[in-house]
């Protein structure tokens, strides 16, 4: 430095001083300039305070010299002490140049830097506070400096001023907030450290309302709460606890709509619980407010409901948040939006009250989102994400459960608009029917129960639900409507018939749903749509089968379920007697069906006690291809008489002379089969019949007194069902016995 340069007021021994490399000489000469500033102060002279933090800051803080910028820092620091309360005047001369210094490549000067700093600080006090953001910029970047001894200075710097930011009722949180918004994302663990401890601080004070701005740093907390850093978590967590708590304590000042998305986004393992437990918080609290947001919410939790008990609090708070997120849907969401508006434009009694945040001006929501207040529901990003998680295959049991109890409750809630994304749902569902999961299966078919038969599907709707690649092609039936159902059941809407035809289409497709859970399919839809109904429909579409193999086999499981369920004893019992117009027209339908199969045609007129007719189909049975599968199909007819469902068939045995054709059928029965233990069963069973001697056809057969049906007619019908059987079979065969085909031995 040149020391002939004119440095006044600075004396040339105090000047020779600062720029000694000895500490003790430049702390003497730091003695003298605080002497002389003094003198200034009293003097109230100004000019020349000025010019001497001006000469400190410029000549020597500011010097190329690394002894002379040491020099300067303790003589801007002494100015600072002499100062006294005076220094809040010159604050900004005294502390950039030092603040310049703490990017200094010599960690011991950046030590000193602190020193002069926290020296000034000290004195100023609140006075300091108009500085703030700078003081935290420079103080934000020692937190991380590598040198133990510039990072202990910092510390101490930065205890003092939370101190004085503590006890200050003057601090400027609106100029502060976009500072901390932009440091909040550093990824050094210091510097993440500085910032948590910070927002604890400012969150602890009475006067510094930090929850107004927890919207704009909300995210980068979350981005800190992931860090690898146990500390650095557990501090994040004690801070979003805090925050949290006080939210709890005042939701209407809350801006949870702002929140709702950064809650979202944030499905890291280490983030999740607490993301998911405020999650859980905001829709308990605010209510309705967060139903645009579903789609996103409803992305972020439904993942975490098949979690094992590895993750078990996450998956309670995901379960909690998907609870509380589907109570809010209402039947007011199923009002279209020019309804809302054109309608009275008063309040409606049950509508939510307004928030505190509502008074202000500001809405808490996008406008876009708000109609006349009323808060609108995300149905179609909802349908969307359920769709999505039906598609991935990668999807959990319980989340695939969700999903589906999610679209059961919209179409309970908003079936106007959820009839709009049926077609394009529908395929899925069928799809969803061949899941390995029961409770799965149940869950979809009470989804497409509810479609079948909601009121407001009663339309002729021009989508198709049939899948592009099918292969079969079912059609309803000639003179059959859409909307038609059994005379005794309540009517279906439009799909009800569309859902019998892709139902019966994937089970021609898939045979294994067929052996596997078709039985388990249909007697749910018993309960679920009446049994009538799905049998009546199902008997109606299989009329008009071109695959005969898969009518036979589908007629075949249509009567063992027919037989065997508890959920058909109500149409069991219909069946019976056929004593009314619509049993009769009931069992003539399903005849027709059934003559797809013959023995299943014949325990169709056990059940009905048409034992007469029953005797005259056996007689055909010559005429018919007797097959192994056709003699088991006996076999097992024989061991169904044998149960309680035709325990009144066996008492009827012992009124010989009314039911001589039943005592007749079985006996036919009993000649179609080979010496087997069905055979020994159905024998020993007709040797128990009384009086056999008396086994003589009466004049007239005793039959209900309304049943007025065309016997010869459904012989006929029956006739024509198996000549169609044989023919397939004929050509079938003749195909394997083609001479261009190789014989194998």
């Amino acid at each position: 430095m040149n020391t002939e340069k004119d440095f006044s007021p600075l004396t040339p021994n105090i000047v020779r001083a600062l720029n000694d490399k000895l500490y003790e000489k430049r702390k003497v000469a730091a003695l003298e300039i605080e002497k002389l500033v003094r003198e200034f102060v009293a003097q109230n002279n100004s000019t020349q305070i000025r010019h001497v933090i001006q000469i400190l800051a410029s000549e020597f803080a500011l010097s190329q010299h690394p002894h002379s910028r040491k020099g300067g820092l303790i003589g801007l620091a002494a100015c600072s002490i002499a100062l006294g309360k005076e220094s809040g005047l010159y604050l900004k001369e005294l502390i950039e140049p030092v603040l310049t210094c703490f990017n200094d490549s010599d960690s011991r000067l950046r030590y000193y830097a602190c020193e002069a700093l926290y020296n000034i600080v000290k004195v100023a006090r609140g006075a300091v506070l108009p500085h703030f953001n700078v003081l935290f910029d420079g103080l934000s970047k020692l937190a991380a400096d590598p040198d133990p001894n510039v990072k202990s200075g910092s510390e101490l710097l930065d205890r003092l001023l939370k101190d004085i930011v503590t006890e200050s009722n003057k601090f400027d949180l609106v100029a502060f907030v976009p500072l901390l918004r932009e440091r909040i994302y550093s990824n050094n663990q210091y510097a993440r450290q500085f910032i948590i401890s910070w927002i604890l601080v400012l969150e602890s004070v009475p006067d510094i309302n930090l929850l107004d701005y927890l919207p704009e740093i909300l995210d980068g907390l979350f981005q800190i709460l992931g860090d690898s850093s146990k500390e650095i978590r557990r501090t994040c967590e004690v801070v979003l606890g805090e925050f949290l708590k006080e939210i709890k304590k005042t939701p209407s000042s809350v801006k949870f709509a702002e929140m709702a998305n950064i809650l979202v986004i944030h499905s890291n393992d280490l983030i999740q619980l607490t993301a998911m437990t405020w999650m859980r918080e905001f829709i308990q609290l605010a209510g309705r407010v967060v139903l645009p947001y579903s789609s996103g919410i409803l992305t972020a939790v439904l993942p975490c409901l098949s979690y094992d008990d590895r993750k078990k609090s996450t998956k309670e708070a995901a379960s909690a948040c998907n609870h509380s997120l589907m109570k809010l849907v209402t039947p007011e969401d199923d009002e279209d939006e020019e309804e809302t508006v054109s309608g009275d434009s008063q309040p409606r009694e049950d509508s939510p009250p307004k928030t505190e945040g509502d008074t202000n001006g500001k809405l808490p929501l996008d406008a876009s989102m708000v109609v006349n207040s009323k808060v609108t529901l995300d149905l179609d990003g909802i349908v969307q994400v359920l769709d999505r998680h039906l598609h991935d295959s990668s999807t959990g049991m319980m989340t695939r459960i969700a999903v589906l109890k999610w679209l059961y409750h919209l179409y309970i809630k908003t079936p106007r608009k959820m009839f709009r994304h049926t077609d394009s749902l529908f395929p899925m569902l069928l799809k969803t029917l061949s899941d390995e999961s029961d409770e799965v299966i149940l869950k979809d078919l009470e989804v497409l129960a509810e479609i079948a038969s909601s009121p407001a599907g009663q339309t002729d709707s021009s989508g198709s639900c049939d899948n592009s690649d099918s292969k079969l092609e079912l059609q309803v039936p000639e003179g059959a409507k859409a909307g038609d159902s059994s005379p005794s059941t309540p009517s279906m809407n439009s799909y009800f018939y569309k859902f019998m035809i892709n139902l019966l289409k994937r089970f021609s497709l898939e045979r294994k749903l067929l052996e596997n859970r078709g039985a388990f399919i249909i007697r749910q839809l018993c309960l679920l749509l009446h049994a009538e109904n799905i049998f009546h429909s199902m008997a109606d579409i299989l009329l008009k089968e071109e695959d005969l193999k898969f009518a036979s086999t589908m007629v075949q499981t249509l009567n063992t379920i027919l037989l065997t369920s508890a959920e058909l004893f109500q149409l069991r019992n219909q069946l019976k007697d056929l004593r009314t117009q619509e049993s009769c027209a009931l069992f003539c339908c399903l005849y027709r069906s059934w003559c797809h199969n013959p023995v299943a045609t014949v325990s169709l007129c056990f059940l009905t006690q048409n034992y007469r007719h029953a005797y005259d189909l056996i007689q055909k049975f010559g005429d018919l291809e007797v097959t192994v599968d056709f003699l088991m199909e006996v076999d097992k007819l024989v061991q169904l008489i044998e149960s309680p469902i035709f325990t009144y068939l066996r008492l009827q045995l012992l009124d010989v002379e009314n039911n001589p054709y039943l005592i007749k059928a079985l006996y036919g029965l009993l000649m179609l089969l080979p010496q087997s233990q069905a055979f020994q069963l159905l024998s020993h069973r007709l040797r128990c019949v009384p009086n056999p001697e008396l086994m003589r056809t009466p004049v007239g057969t005793k039959r209900p007194a309304y049943t007025h049906m065309d016997y010869n007619d459904l012989l006929q019908h029956f006739d024509r069902v198996q000549s169609k059987h044989l023919e397939v079979r004929h050509q079938r065969s003749g195909r394997a016995d083609h001479p261009d085909r190789k014989l194998v031995l």
